[in-house]
């Protein structure tokens, strides 16, 4: 939204003229309606797509805590190499990086593939509780149970 106000500062050419004492005249630039309704549109689409994301109590999986972050990212992108299905979580929690890949609605779904990564990741890999995102079609099945 502040950019918005920047760029129609850059457009915006007023012109107040005093042509009697109770008048004023302003010259509005016509680019400026259609930056006003290209940022509606960007505005209904985020709308949307943050009623799209869902969460739900789930599980994802830690593969790696370090305190390097170098080992952190090489850990992340063996999974994005491996595992290109999986969506790959990385935080620093101070002084740890850590990583955490899926977004298992079920326990045994985070089993099977804690046993794909283990031999990936030989350090031990470890099934954690977590706040997932769910797809929307996943949550209407939530809704239904």
């Amino acid at each position: 939204m502040k950019y918005l106000f920047s760029i129609v500062a850059l457009f915006f050419v007023l012109e107040i003229s005093a042509q009697t004492e109770n008048s004023v005249v302003i010259h509005k630039d016509s680019r400026i309606d259609v930056l006003i309704k290209k940022q509606a549109e960007v505005n209904d689409l985020s709308t949307r797509s943050a009623t799209n994301r869902r969460s739900a109590n789930g599980y994802r999986i830690l593969v790696i805590s370090t305190n390097s972050r170098d080992e952190a990212i090489t850990a992340k992108t063996a999974i994005y190499n491996y595992f290109p299905e999986l969506k790959a979580y990385m935080w620093h929690q101070s002084p740890y990086y850590k990583v955490k890949v899926g977004n298992f609605l079920t326990r045994i779904e985070a089993a099977a593939y804690q046993k794909k990564l283990s031999p990936v990741f030989p350090r031990g890999v470890f099934i954690m509780n977590d706040v997932i995102e769910i797809k929307p079609e996943d949550a209407a099945k939530l809704e239904k149970e």
